[in-house]
């Protein structure tokens, strides 16, 4: 278990607030949500309201309705000896997740293999060969992330949508991406377009077990990073 000092909210890593992007308990959340991604803000960081809400440039409302947030959608628990933290996922917690998004992705891509538009086929298209130009773990995350945006759009489910946004922010707690594995982003890159060529086809069964066979392998690559020591 980390200390006192190693788990407090680590210095200079948070962006300001700024004004007219919605309403700024949301922006709070989403700032948060995105040092978790980032690995600014680690699994067992003690969440101070006063010190975040200095460092976000916000008054206190916004973080800790932002803060009550991330405990509802289970980014962050109450330690009865370190206060409110960033949870820390053990084994079980991480099977449960990526089983879940196999079975909610596997479900958008075969509802996308039904009515996704041709427009929408070619943007995750143009979006899975951008990865070629990407050398970078951190582009290629961020391109990963709008990858799979765009395939959430293309179910044209807008409850399957909620619930896979809130279930990629609890994947935020993972950290470091599987796509700093050596080798990952060319499989991915694969597995990417088996998925839309089923899309293409309107093969809903084959878009699913392409959908999934990505998640099962993300998985795999997930575990050894765990068992390499690398993964937070």
């Amino acid at each position: 278990m980390a200390t006192d000092d190693a788990a407090a909210t680590p210095a200079g890593t948070l962006p300001k607030i700024s004004g007219g992007h919605g309403p700024r308990g949301e922006q709070a959340y989403r700032k948060l949500v995105e040092a978790v991604q980032s690995g600014a803000l680690k699994p067992g960081t003690r969440l101070r309201e006063t010190e975040l809400a200095e460092r976000l440039g916000s008054s206190r409302t916004p973080v800790r309705e932002a803060l009550g947030r991330l405990e509802s959608e289970g980014l962050a628990v109450r330690d009865p000896h370190r206060g409110m933290i960033i949870a820390e996922l053990d084994h079980g917690m991480i099977s449960e997740l990526y089983l879940m998004r196999e079975i909610l992705e596997g479900t958008a891509a075969s509802l996308a293999a039904r009515h996704a538009s041709d427009g929408e086929v070619a943007t995750l298209r143009e979006i899975a060969d951008r990865d070629r130009e990407l050398s970078d773990s951190a582009q290629l995350a961020r391109n990963n992330r709008y990858f799979h945006e765009t395939l959430y759009r293309a179910s044209h489910n807008r409850y399957l949508m909620k619930t896979l946004r809130s279930l990629r922010d609890s994947m935020a707690l993972l950290g470091q991406t599987t796509l700093a594995l050596e080798g990952r982003s060319s499989t991915a890159l694969e597995e990417h377009a088996a998925i839309i060529s089923a899309i293409e086809r309107h093969d809903a069964d084959a878009a699913e077990a392409a959908a999934r066979e990505h998640i099962q392998a993300a998985y795999r690559c997930r575990l050894r990073l765990m068992f390499d020591g690398s993964a937070v």
